[in-house]
């Protein structure tokens, strides 16, 4: 199967699990019915699936599995719509991402490979640092709309050590693929690169 053909699988899967029809106070009968849809619609998408073969068997059936949580996770944010359901939501699209990314790079052998696994992680260790610092910030902020002064000095700090915290998520991300990339010299060469990433990130 073409890439072309992945991709337009692809594309169908990400449409069967849209949830943009969701509102926030739904009923309870309602968030069933969305629910029963998200599963119903995760069993059409495994048949799909089951109609290609190879690695693009996999990437579709782990494609529609993610896809599957992340509506679940965004259905529940709009149910009972809180900044932990909304961290979580965004974590769960961090993790489908991320493994569909990895499960792509079977296309590939030897160091790109590695180089393409590395990648997939950091960039979802980049989504999941970025939706930890939204949490906080929020959290903070609410807490320092309902207190004094000094409870506003409080958020700031935690606002700047959230940033700062994912500033070096993403820093130790970045630094394991640079790493990885250094793994296609030798010698000199392979010195000299790790020697660059090592400057670049402050290790």
């Amino acid at each position: 199967m073409n890439k072309l053909n992945i991709n337009v699988v692809a594309i169908a899967v990400a449409l069967a699990f849209s949830t943009g029809a969701l509102a926030e106070g739904m009923s309870k009968t309602d968030y069933k019915a969305a629910k029963d849809k998200i599963s119903a619609e995760y069993k059409a998408a495994k048949t799909t699936c089951a109609s290609l073969s190879g690695n693009a068997k996999d990437v579709c059936a782990v494609e529609a599995k993610g896809k599957e949580k992340v509506a679940e996770a965004e259905l529940k944010a709009a149910y009972e719509p809180t900044q932990k359901h909304g961290y979580e939501a965004r974590v769960a699209k961090a993790e489908a991402d991320r493994d569909v990314a990895v499960e792509k790079c079977d296309d590939l052998a030897g160091n790109a490979k590695d180089v393409c696994v590395k990648e997939a992680k950091a960039a979802e260790t980049t989504a999941k640092a970025d939706a930890k610092a939204q949490m906080k910030t929020s959290e903070a902020n609410a807490k320092a709309a309902e207190k004094t002064v000094d409870a506003r000095s409080d958020a700031s700090k935690k606002v700047v050590d959230a940033r700062k915290d994912a500033a070096e998520d993403k820093g130790d991300a970045n630094y394991a693929v640079a790493k990885e990339k250094c793994d296609t010299f030798s010698g000199t060469a392979k010195d000299s690169c790790l020697s660059q990433a090592k400057a670049r990130f402050n290790k």
